[in-house]
């Protein structure tokens, strides 16, 4: 099999064989090729030590020199450069306690976590392809090199991967390598937040995010994200869905963007905590909003999400059960407290929301949600104020009229009300005819 290399990376190659090395492009690089997949980046390994790799090129960074991983830059772009190795032990179950460098690409190979990412490629041997990742491939299997219980021994985040890969290109995980990721789930206990949260967003967002329910039953999501565990128990018996509150999250991440898909994860999550059953049977989850931007905040903090992310999804969550009807006083009113910046993510939301229901009064909610947008588009067009800051009068104004301390907030905030209701009334002596005392006079 021909492989078309990257014409910096067949040089880097060409010039270490030149040299009398060993050198292969290896990795996901490889894997994506032989699918038929543009490769996001190139790695290269070699049987030269990081300091003859040094020696053949002019321009080198020790980007990870301990464990063999030298980055050659050749213009403004650097490709990573990896000796041959053999890890140690794993005694925290992410990094070897030392590695040993070896001539030999089987056991460098032998070393990775899946078969589809343990090939090796060079224009001089074609691919190199030891444990049958070609096959693998070909039968849409994700499979550990080796023993998989070694393999998630030496790093615990081998798990989330798995699931990852599969969602990625839509496999299944064989057996073994599934029964041993069930059965080594809470060694992510040793893995850092950041870690967890890099891959739960890439598994959620691959063209399979329903792949998410793997992470539930491989005991996956006790660890790392228990509150889902309790989604999933949760039933909502009402008209309105067809699910139970987990199965609805699931369906609305596969329903929307994946730029969405972190909200819809977590949208519904606080709904077991204020879920209460009437006395015919019907569950309600009256405040779920609030509740589950609540916890949304929590567990956003917990996996150290960056702030804009954590407060725009926590934002979005806490209205995305806002419901305007179709009239454009109250489009407005909604948009003033979602904010322009947000409200067609919220518009997505709400249809992928509704996509994840039952068929109960489903046209009805279609056409008020296309009936909002419509208006919401006039509402632009038009320019209608829908902040303080677009307002006709400001605080100047009012305190040049003698309103002092929160008053001139109240008024402002009374003022929007009133434009929300009728943009025509924003008008400076409009506004502060109607805000102001009327002039007693003796």
């Amino acid at each position: 099999m021909e492989i078309s290399l990257p014409s910096k990376v067949a040089y880097i190659i060409d010039t270490l064989e030149r040299n009398g090395y060993e050198a292969y492009a290896v990795g996901g690089c490889v894997r994506d090729s032989v699918l038929g997949l543009e490769p996001a980046d190139w790695d290269i390994t070699t049987s030269a030590k990081p300091e003859e790799v040094k020696a053949c090129f002019r321009r080198t960074v020790d980007t990870g020199i301990q464990h063999g991983t030298v980055t050659v830059m050749l213009e403004k772009e650097g490709f990573e450069v990896t000796t041959y190795r053999i890890d140690g032990a794993y005694s925290d179950g992410r990094h070897p306690d030392k590695v040993t460098f070896t001539p030999d690409l089987a056991e460098d190979l032998k070393r990775r976590d899946f078969t589809i990412n343990a090939m090796a490629y060079s224009r001089r041997t074609g691919v190199i392809d030891y444990f049958d990742g070609i096959k693998d491939l070909k039968e849409h299997t994700v499979r550990c090199v080796g023993n998989p219980s070694e393999r998630f021994d030496e790093d615990a985040l081998r798990i989330m991967r798995a699931v990852r890969f599969a969602a990625r290109f839509g496999f299944r995980i064989e057996d073994g390598t599934y029964r041993a990721i069930a059965a080594h789930a809470e060694d992510l206990k040793k893995i850092s937040a950041e870690r967890i949260r890099d891959e739960l967003m890439k598994t959620i967002c691959s063209p399979n995010p329903m792949y998410f329910r793997e992470f539930y039953q491989l005991g996956i999501t006790k660890v790392i994200l228990p509150e889902f565990d309790v989604c999933m128990e949760t039933p909502q018996h009402n008209p309105h869905h067809k699910y139970n509150v987990g199965e609805h999250i699931l369906h609305t991440m596969d329903a929307c963007d994946p730029s969405l898909r972190l909200v819809m994860l977590l949208h519904d999550i606080g709904k077991p905590e204020v879920r209460r059953t009437d006395p015919q049977g019907m569950d309600h989850f009256r405040g779920h909003g609030l509740k589950s931007a609540e916890m949304a905040d929590g567990i956003l903090r917990r996996l150290r999400f960056d702030n804009e992310t954590r407060k725009r999804t926590v934002h979005l969550i806490r209205f995305h059960d806002l419901r305007p009807r179709g009239e454009e006083a109250d489009v407005r009113r909604a948009a003033a407290v979602i904010g322009r910046s947000c409200f067609c993510d919220y518009l997505n939301i709400q249809k992928a929301d509704n996509a994840a229901k039952s068929n109960y009064l489903r046209e009805e909610k279609l056409k008020r949600l296309r009936d909002v947008e419509i208006l919401y588009k006039r509402i632009l067009e038009r320019g209608d104020c829908l902040t303080i800051g677009e307002l006709a009068i400001n605080g100047d104004d009012l305190l040049a009229a003698g309103i002092r301390g929160k008053e001139i907030g109240e008024k402002l905030n009374r003022a929007l009300q009133i434009v929300l209701e009728d943009p025509a009334k924003n008008v400076r002596e409009m506004l502060l005819g109607m805000l102001l005392p009327a002039n007693n006079e003796d």
